[in-house]
């Protein structure tokens, strides 16, 4: 007789462990969820909040033959759409392109703000290059790395367009 409740006992632990093994399943969602979220999207880069400031028609008079500041902004319009092969590429053509952007500054334009405005973005181009190649890195610290970059050159674009009005108004002479 005591061997009756024994095997209902144990019946019923079998029954109640026995079942979907919801845990292997949850964990190969979770790896899927994750590889889908590692890939930043154009939809994930327009969402990012920055101040875009534009230039002024006057400082894109000034600033047309300036070549390397034209190829960045093009790259940054290219990477707006999710392009990294700028971003991600060697390091060395990198810091070839920013010596050279940085010997080309138009000396309308350089004062030590600007100089300085320069190497927050060589600073931000060469971040987002590690955080881009790494293959570790969160997707976090990806997205926080263009966002330097956006934020850079945006704040650059505003010293430039700060320095030639500030130009501007010192030529007025009063009557």
């Amino acid at each position: 007789m005591r061997i009756i409740p024994v095997i209902l006992l144990l019946c019923c632990v079998m029954v109640f462990s026995c079942g979907d093994d919801k845990s292997s399943g949850s964990e190969t969602e979770s790896v899927e969820n994750t590889n889908q979220n590692a890939k930043i999207t154009a939809k994930t880069i327009e969402s990012i909040d920055y101040k875009d400031y534009a230039l002024s028609p006057e400082s894109e008079k000034i600033l047309v033959s300036w070549e390397k500041y034209q190829e960045l902004a093009m790259q940054i319009k290219y990477l707006k759409k999710a392009d990294f092969s700028f971003f991600n590429g060697d390091k060395e053509l990198l810091k070839k392109f920013i010596e050279e952007f940085k010997s080309q500054i138009p000396e309308e334009v350089k004062t030590n703000p600007t100089v300085s405005r320069i190497a927050i973005i060589e600073t931000a181009l060469l971040k987002l290059n590690e955080n881009l190649t790494i293959d570790n890195i969160d997707r976090k610290d990806k997205i926080l790395g263009i966002r330097d970059v956006f934020v850079a050159f945006s704040n650059l674009n505003f010293q430039i367009n700060k320095k030639l009005e500030r130009d501007f108004y010192d030529k007025i002479q009063p009557e």
